[in-house]
C-alpha cells in the first residue's frame, strides 16, 4: 500500500465516521495509535470535516448574527488548528528524511507534502458529498448529471494528486528533493502582530 492509499483509507473512514452523527459538537473516536500517523492523519481530517460543516452552517441566510458571529470565531480557531497539524505532518517528514543527503542537483518542491496531503484530505470530503448530490432523488436529472460529471473530475484529482504526492515522497526518500518546514506566521491570530488586537491593549 503506499502512502497516499493510506492515507485516502483514513480520509474516506473519517469522513464516514463523522457522518454517523452529521454532527459538528459529537465526539468521533480515532481508531489509530496516539501519535502515530494514522492517528493525526485521522484528526487532520476530522478538524477538515466539521469546519466543512460549520461553512455550510455559516451561509445559513436565517442564521443569528450573534450566533454566526460566534461560529466564525469557531472557524478561525479551527484554520490555525488545520495550519498547526498540517505543520505538524510537515516536521514528521522532515524528522524522517533528515538523514537523506540531498544529491547535488536536488531541488525544492512549490508545496511540503503536508500541504499537498491537506488537499487530499479535503478531496475525501468533495467526492463524498458530491456523490450524494449525484445520488439525491429529490434533485433534477440535470443537476444529477452535472454532479456525476463534477464527481469524476474529483476522483481523477484524487487519482493524480495521490500519485504526485506518492512521487515527491519517492523523490524526497532518494535525496532528488528536499524540503524545508515554513510556518504560516499567520499575523491576524497573533496579539502581538495583529493591530486591531495590540491597539485594544
Amino acid at each position: 500500500m503506499t502512502f497516499t492509499e493510506k492515507c485516502n483509507q483514513i480520509f474516506d473512514a473519517c469522513v464516514e465516521a463523522y457522518h454517523v452523527t452529521d454532527d459538528i459538537d459529537a465526539p468521533v473516536a480515532n481508531p489509530y495509535t496516539e501519535k502515530s500517523i494514522e492517528n493525526i492523519l485521522f484528526e487532520k481530517n476530522l478538524i477538515d470535516a466539521r469546519q466543512w460543516h460549520m461553512e455550510d452552517i455559516i451561509r445559513d441566510p436565517q442564521i443569528d448574527p450573534v450566533a454566526a458571529l460566534e461560529l466564525k470565531r469557531r472557524i478561525d480557531r479551527s484554520n490555525q488548528e488545520r495550519t498547526d497539524m498540517v505543520e505538524e505532518i510537515d516536521t514528521a517528514f522532515r524528522d524522517k528524511y533528515a538523514s537523506v543527503p540531498a544529491l547535488p542537483d536536488a531541488t525544492i518542491n512549490t508545496e511540503t507534502p503536508a500541504w499537498a496531503i491537506d488537499r487530499l484530505s479535503i478531496l475525501a470530503l468533495k467526492i463524498y458529498h458530491m456523490q450524494i448530490e449525484a445520488d439525491r432523488t429529490d434533485a433534477a436529472p440535470d443537476h444529477r448529471a452535472r454532479c456525476r460529471a463534477k464527481l469524476d473530475i474529483l476522483l481523477q484529482q484524487r487519482k493524480d494528486l495521490s500519485a504526485a504526492i506518492d512521487t515527491l515522497l519517492d523523490d524526497i526518500a532518494a535525496g532528488r528533493k528536499y524540503m524545508k518546514v515554513y510556518r504560516q506566521m499567520k499575523m491576524y491570530n497573533d496579539a502581538d502582530t495583529n493591530p486591531v488586537l495590540y491597539g485594544s491593549k
